[in-house]
């Protein structure tokens, strides 16, 4: 499995021939040699220009209303990070960063916008657990409680069901689970209720949207800062380092 989850060209057999062209003419060569630097300076151009349309600039303002929560100071170093609740990456990802975004967004050095993606809904049981989940958090972050939500965000990750399409939580176990990080009764309705899943469902429709316009792909977990990706992720906390050391 590679580093991150993400939503191949055959190789043609070689064949021999026995045919064997003459030498071309001088004024051929030239003809051809011209032709070949059109070609490539064709393919050239025209990858430059389709690279360009596949990694372009995410939309600010689109980032933050389609953001599940926004938790940090607006004046701090700003990230945008995409999750999918049942991705397992992104529970590594958690265990080796999580403490220390919640640090900096506690200590008012970091800015975090989290992102819920659901494109692993097939690998649950019930085929729709990362919306549920995704709908569980929308739930939460409505009571706008920085610290209940980082810790319903933490908890989520530690009971991730498997993905090998046996694995599920219920919503009352999700809403129990909010209700153990100390969630209101409302708060759990919402998440028994899955009130907020379509709402949930719709956001990550468009954050993938943005993150692909930054990324040029859609993967879990993915990191955008100054909407450029982050390289790193999963080697400790040095890239928070940087982005913290060169606010």
């Amino acid at each position: 499995m590679s580093d991150k989850r993400k939503s191949g060209a055959s190789v043609p057999r070689s064949t021999t021939s026995k045919y064997q062209p003459s030498a071309p003419s001088s004024t051929m060569t030239y003809v051809l040699g011209g032709i070949a630097v059109l070609v490539i300076a064709g393919l050239v151009i025209g990858g430059i220009w389709w690279s360009g349309r596949d990694k372009g600039t995410a939309d600010q303002s689109a980032l933050a209303a389609s953001s599940t929560m926004i938790v940090g100071p607006e004046n701090a170093p700003l990230i945008d990070l995409f999750e999918d609740p049942l991705c397992p990456v992104c529970k590594l990802f958690e265990q080796q960063s999580g403490p220390a975004i919640t640090a900096a967004v506690t200590e008012g050095k970091l800015r975090v916008r989290y992102h819920t993606l659901n494109f692993l809904n097939s690998r649950s049981a019930t085929g729709d657990y990362s919306s549920r989940a995704a709908g569980a958090l929308t739930c939460v972050a409505q009571e706008q409680n920085t610290d209940l939500f980082l810790r319903f965000h933490s908890a989520l990750f530690g009971a991730q069901p498997a993905e090998d399409g046996t694995g599920n939580i219920t919503s009352a176990e999700l809403a129990r689970l909010a209700t153990t990080q100390g969630a209101t009764p409302a708060t759990a309705k919402c998440i028994t209720d899955n009130e907020k899943v379509a709402q949930a469902e719709a956001n990550a429709t468009k954050s993938s949207e943005e993150l692909k316009k930054a990324a040029g792909q859609v993967g879990t977990p993915s990191v955008l800062h100054d909407g450029k990706p982050v390289e790193g992720l999963l080697d400790g906390t040095g890239w928070l380092d940087d982005i913290l050391a060169n606010k």
